[in-house]
């Protein structure tokens, strides 16, 4: 304590201006009363510092706890509900504290996002890549036959264009999990998003001969993102046209009350097994009626669209009955 400055300059004073006085009234009134004076002012220089001494050890407290938390350990508590300053220091290092926790946790979460991220992006791409890798090969052959070779680069555009779709959809993911994609909460008409998250599925339906149809009021409306809330409707449109029979029917309803707007999409499909019902929302999760080339990604992206925009998606199968996909926007957070 006593290396300070400012204490080395306390004392200092203290003992300047205690010799002053004593001298004082030694000459004033009598030896006796400057030895008063002397005692005295060596009894408040001591109780000065040891008071002084217990501050000091409070902030080397403090010094250390601050050491601890740079090291990164937060599990040290001095929260002190005593009246002072130093007491509102302690809380309010608590609480920087926590939040420097919580930020470590969502630096933590973030990495382990984007490691798994990395990991789905590169799983998924193997496939393809291993079989253009084998078409090439087949491809360079000299003599082969020139319908081969047509086949075999057809085939090396279509998985192309996969790895194209794969790493578009991951890589959308990848932002929604992460909170970086950003939604915009504008007056959605549900109209005109359903007209455009039809258009990419009507050669499919057409090519099915499926039947779409859509009811519902123009005024409907819900506080959304327009393209995204788009992708997300033509990703279970996409689910819906796939599993529907050809000839089957594709129909959309849309309607609006005072605590949330509903949009539902059923088809007239073979249905969802209920063992598969819980988890068609997972990434990668294909059930049993999944086609071949299949990935799982759809429906997942589809779901985290709609929960990050404060909504929620409800299915339903029966066995060759068909699915419904019920999705609300709520118009308050719940």
């Amino acid at each position: 304590m006593f290396r300070n400055r400012e204490i080395q300059l306390l004392l200092l004073t203290l003992c300047t201006i205690s010799l002053i006085v004593a001298g004082a009234t030694a000459a004033a009134l009598s030896v006796q009363a400057a030895l008063f004076v002397i005692v005295t002012a060596v009894l408040l220089i001591s109780c000065s510092l040891l008071f002084t001494t217990w501050r000091y050890k409070e902030i080397e407290k403090l010094s250390a706890y601050l050491r601890q938390i740079s090291s990164g350990d937060y599990s040290l508590d001095i929260r002190d509900n005593h009246e002072g300053e130093l007491s509102i220091l302690k809380n309010d290092m608590y609480k920087v504290t926590l939040m420097l926790s919580e930020h470590r946790s969502l630096l933590e979460s973030d990495k382990i996002t984007l490691t798994d991220a990395i990991s789905d992006i590169s799983h998924q791409l193997k496939t393809p890549l291993t079989s253009m890798m084998v078409m090439a090969d087949l491809v360079s052959d000299p003599d082969l036959d020139e319908s081969k070779r047509g086949e075999f680069t057809q085939n090396i555009r279509v998985q192309l264009e996969r790895i194209e779709w794969l790493v578009t959809s991951l890589l959308k993911l990848s932002k929604i999990d992460a909170g970086t994609a950003s939604f915009k909460k504008e007056k959605v008409y549900v109209t005109d998003m359903v007209q455009k998250a039809v258009e990419p599925v009507l050669i499919p339906i057409d090519i099915k001969e499926q039947q779409l149809t859509v009811t519902g009021e123009e005024t409907v409306t819900f506080l959304g993102d327009f393209n995204w809330t788009a992708e997300a409707v033509l990703n279970i449109l996409k689910n819906c046209v796939e599993h529907t029979e050809e000839g089957g029917v594709i129909h959309i309803s849309f309607s609006e009350n005072t605590l949330f707007t509903e949009l539902t999409i059923k088809d007239t499909g073979k249905g969802i097994p209920k063992e598969d019902l819980p988890y068609i929302f997972k990434r990668f999760y294909k059930g049993k009626n999944a086609e071949d080339d299949s990935v799982g990604i759809g429906l997942a992206m589809a779901y985290s669209i709609v929960t990050s925009q404060n909504g929620d998606i409800e299915v339903s199968s029966n066995h060759e009955e068909g699915t419904q996909f019920a999705i609300k926007f709520y118009k308050r957070v719940i």
